[in-house]
């Protein structure tokens, strides 16, 4: 019950602290992250999380289920059709030199073996929105800008998956049982993607029954109902869940338009919750040793990883694209290390191949550092699309009441409506 509390307290001050948070620095985020690691045992020892506590890998795949749900929610097919080229610029370019580029880097400064150097690039290659909300989250940002980083960051993580899964494979013995064969693996793709757009689908088609339908208060249930047995369906069949999250939210967005809107409040409060908990508990990981363990050439790698190769790598793929300058810098800087990156190092560590501890470390240190460059600068880089009321809380606001439909932080979903 420890972990109850703290968790309570967190949140506690976390909201308390989400006006100041959304108009500045400050960092719900960052505030989860700081918390789990002063309470772990690295600092006070007021509990007790290792890098194989189930908690661990179940709240950061519920976390990063529940942010891929709710981000395909706000993807807008009819448009997404019209302006597919930049997304896909940046996963069929952008991803794949971020993750040759980290691969070199790895290798020759953190002394990785290429199989594990490859497979670090692979498991730092998906981004999170959730850590620029600001920027993706707001009408005053260019929708081109927002719909990139957006389907860029919701699709990538499966696009990762297979890859890492067979690195895994590539890289030595196993702890456990056989490594997946890439034909298992694109099968758990392709039944992902399925399952993700026929269950909303089948849910839809019920509803529309003359007998049947969700009286108003309970509507906003309806999609939870469907995303509860989405996971669950996914985990029986082995199915990828991630791919199925994002397809199923875009789906369900697209035929039931009034789900959505009746969805949306919950949906981005239950997001945030699985966001914070995963963000504390992965904090409780940041132990000073998991710190002291990573060498110096480590270092400059994670800083490479952030301030250069991702750049690079992006503004490789928008050449030639439509974008103004501003918006490429900006689309370029955002790719924050997220919940994939956890749920695939964490794969990683468990996989107990002969350099899973040194990748694991790179990977937590990167992930770490990221969440602290990228939730930090939102606001910053807000203010230069002339996003004024982050909060949606005047700057002369009293009192600590919140209305319902404010944000409980600054990272509010990175698909907030626009």
């Amino acid at each position: 019950m420890v972990l109850v509390v703290v968790f309570g307290v967190a949140l506690l001050v976390a909201v308390l602290l989400s006006g100041l948070a959304a108009r500045t620095v400050l960092s719900t985020s960052l505030l989860f992250l700081i918390g789990g690691a002063l309470v772990s045992d690295g600092f006070l020892g007021l509990i007790h999380i290792t890098r194989d506590s189930e908690m661990v890998s179940v709240t950061a795949d519920l976390a990063l289920f529940a942010v891929l749900f709710t981000d395909g929610m706000h993807v807008a097919l009819p448009k997404l059709r019209a302006n597919w080229k930049s997304p896909a610029r940046a996963l069929g370019l952008g991803m794949p030199l971020a993750f040759v580029f980290m691969a070199l880097v790895t290798h020759y400064l953190a002394g990785l073996d290429w199989t594990t150097s490859f497979l670090v690039g692979a498991v730092l290659a998906p981004t999170d929105p959730v850590f620029a909300s600001a920027i993706v989250g707001r009408s005053e940002v260019p929708a081109k800008l927002r719909q990139l980083l957006n389907v860029e960051s919701g699709i990538n993580d499966g696009l990762a998956l297979p890859v890492v899964l067979v690195l895994i494979a590539a890289a030595g013995p196993t702890a456990g049982s056989a490594a997946a064969s890439p034909t298992k693996i694109a099968l758990e793709l392709a039944l992902g993607l399925a399952i993700g757009i026929a269950l909303p689908l089948f849910v839809n088609g019920l509803v529309r029954f003359r007998l049947l339908g969700a009286e108003p208060k309970l509507q906003p249930l309806l999609p939870l109902a469907t995303g509860i047995i989405l996971y669950a369906t996914c985990h029986l069949t082995h199915a990828n869940p991630y791919l199925a999250a994002f397809s199923a939210g875009a789906v369900l967005a697209h035929v039931s338009p009034e789900a959505k809107q009746s969805f949306e409040p919950l949906g981005e409060a239950l997001a945030e919750l699985a966001k914070f908990a995963a963000l504390l508990v992965f904090g409780a990981l940041l132990t000073p040793q998991l710190f002291g363990a990573l060498s110096w050439g480590g270092y400059v790698a994670v800083v490479l990883a952030i301030v250069l190769i991702r750049p690079a790598s992006l503004l490789i793929s928008l050449l030639g694209t439509r974008f103004s300058r501003q918006e490429k810098l900006v689309a370029a800087w955002f790719g924050p290390k997220g919940f994939a990156s956890v749920v695939y190092g964490l794969l990683v560590l468990q996989s107990g191949i002969p350099q899973a501890e040194k990748a694991f470390t790179l990977i937590a240190v990167c992930i770490a550092f990221s969440i602290i460059a990228h939730s930090s600068t939102d606001v910053p880089i807000a203010r230069a699309f002339h996003v004024d009321d982050l909060a949606g809380i005047p700057a002369t606001h009293e009192g600590p009441a919140l209305q319902p439909s404010q944000s409980l932080s600054k990272e509010n979903h990175a698909g907030a409506p626009s």
